[in-house]
């Protein structure tokens, strides 16, 4: 008996061992149930009709999986409301295999006997025969938060494409590993914008896909529609969902490989690289004791280097130790200014009439030029600092998630708004007045727009402002003031359980949107900026 209650405690003594061995490695826990509702599952869930009968394209890959770890792609295929009739595959390939950089052809898909159509070969935009036969393309793939990870980039494509055809695109969206907080590195200006690097976003961006595909929208104008996740919030790594991590790419096989990718892989041309799947950066010449010391003594916090000599090339090995506080981005910064002190052959390659890759994966050519300098990662960092505080306040208005998770309606049920992409939450449903007026709660479409609202209990007015509009509204009373011209409409403001409702079309056009669109098959009102 003594033998058995032994054997016992050690099975439980290694199951606990293996358990945090996994946590150290920034993977979930296998078993657990997942915190998070991908946009796909949400998509199934309550936004079904936006496929049911449509003849579908899908951009997706290995990662296009539900959180059980089964593929969108066979999800749709047998799924009687849906006709999947083509795919589309990024760079490695549909199904991730291919190497970075490699050419991927286009072929039919060997057991749905489906095109699969190479978006990393003879082009990357998809081509109007690409896209002819579709009526909707849905974009399902994992990203790891750096702007030079090209899903991003064919996510872009896509819209543009999209845009060009008049085919409407569905992002079903999912987490951004390294969370929404950490927003760091040189903003892309417009003359270094290429396929690493497609808008004018920092090296790490703290935004999921769907939050991307809404700013990305800004400059495209594509009629997007967001499946946001559930239980999502901006404080979120991956490690907090609860999901499974599906190897992004051949070098990404787990999460610190994804952590790792701008904290290595940033020195492009410099004879400073990664290695071990971006666990691993240096060069020869290098000492690395001496370039331990100067990143350790830094103030990197999550991150502990470890003297790791290679051969004739010395450098450090990534010990994450606080993946929430880690900071990939500056780390990679830090880590090519140290090396270029201790690299006497460190080369800074430069863009003349043809843009170097340094400075597509920089986004400038500013940081070659302060290395060049000598320039300290401080004054390196300080440097980009006004631009990226810039972007964080553009950023905002493309932002999805909070810190507190959300539930969004169903299709179906009610009548469902979107704007800019995204379903707008109301606390009294939306509804057809005697007018044949769509009436929803002021307050929430009026910030969903962007505007601020205020009450005015004695008049029982409201009035809201957006930009160098005013718009008053009084309740019962068809007249409305906008910057103190009256209109007036063909119902009128009401107050209906607490909330005061108004026309949506009058309101919409009034505060400036660029269209309000109503599908009534669908219930469904799609209202752009």
């Amino acid at each position: 008996m003594q033998g058995i209650r032994s054997g016992i405690c050690r099975f439980i003594a290694a199951v606990v061992l293996v358990l945090l061995f996994i946590i150290a490695l920034g993977q979930p826990v296998l078993g657990a149930s997942p915190r998070v509702k991908l946009g796909n599952e949400v998509l199934l869930d309550k936004y079904r009709p936006l496929l049911a009968g449509k003849r579908v394209g899908l951009v997706t890959n290995q990662t296009g999986v539900n959180s059980k770890g089964q593929s969108l792609i066979d999800i749709f295929y047998h799924d009687e409301d849906i006709n999947l009739v083509a795919l589309y595959g990024p760079e490695h390939g549909i199904d991730g295999r291919a190497a970075a950089g490699e050419y991927v052809e286009s072929y039919t898909h060997p057991r749905l006997n489906i095109p699969v159509y190479s978006l990393y070969g003879a082009t990357r935009l998809p081509t109007p025969e690409m896209l002819a036969g579709i009526d909707v393309l849905v974009f399902d793939i994992q990203d790891i938060g750096a702007r030079s990870y090209t899903y991003m980039s064919t996510l872009n494509y896509c819209l543009v494409a999209a845009q060009r055809d008049g085919i409407p695109v569905v992002v079903l969206d999912r987490p951004n590993p390294l969370g929404g907080l950490i927003v760091e590195g040189p903003v892309m200006e417009d003359r270094f914008i290429t396929f690493v690097g497609v808008d004018n976003l920092p090296m790490a961006h703290g935004m999921t896909a769907g939050e991307l595909a809404r700013f990305f929208n800004r400059k495209i104008g594509a009629e997007l529609l967001v499946i946001p996740m559930e239980g999502y919030t901006r404080e979120m790594i991956f490690q907090d969902t609860g999901l499974p991590f599906v190897q992004t790419s051949p070098n990404i096989p787990d999460l610190a490989s994804a952590f790792g990718y701008m904290a290595t892989g940033l020195g492009e041309g410099t004879g400073v690289g990664q290695r071990d799947q971006f666990k691993w950066i240096g060069g020869t010449g290098i000492d690395s004791e001496r370039f331990a010391a100067l990143l350790n003594n830094a103030g990197l916090a999550g991150v502990r280097y470890i003297p790791d000599p290679r051969g004739s090339a010395g450098g450090v090995r990534l010990e994450i130790t606080d993946y929430r506080s880690f900071n990939p981005a500056r780390s990679g910064i830090y880590a090519l200014a140290y090396a270029k002190q201790l690299k006497e052959d460190f080369k800074v390659p430069k863009s003349g009439e043809t843009i170097v890759m340094f400075d597509k994966i920089m986004g400038t050519a500013k940081i070659g030029q302060y290395l060049e300098q000598n320039r300290s990662p401080q004054e390196i960092e300080q440097s980009y600092r006004p631009q990226l505080e810039r972007f964080k306040e553009e950023r905002e208005k493309y932002l999805i998630y909070g810190s507190n998770p959300l539930e969004w309606p169903a299709m179906g049920k009610q009548i469902t708004v979107f704007v800019d992409g995204v379903p707008v939450i109301f606390d009294v449903e939306p509804y057809i007045d005697s007018n044949n007026r769509t009436m929803v709660p002021f307050r929430a479409i009026s910030e969903a727009l962007g505007a601020v609202v205020e009450w005015d209990e004695t008049s029982r007015r409201v009035i809201v402002t957006r930009g160098e509009r005013e718009l008053v509204l009084t309740i019962d009373d068809p007249k409305a003031r906008i910057n103190g011209k009256v209109f007036v409409m063909d119902t009128r403001p009401v107050i209906r359980n607490g909330r005061t409702m108004v026309p949506l079309r009058f309101v919409g056009e009034l505060l400036g949107a660029r269209s309000v669109d109503w599908d009534g098959n669908l219930l469904m009102v799609k209202i752009y900026n």
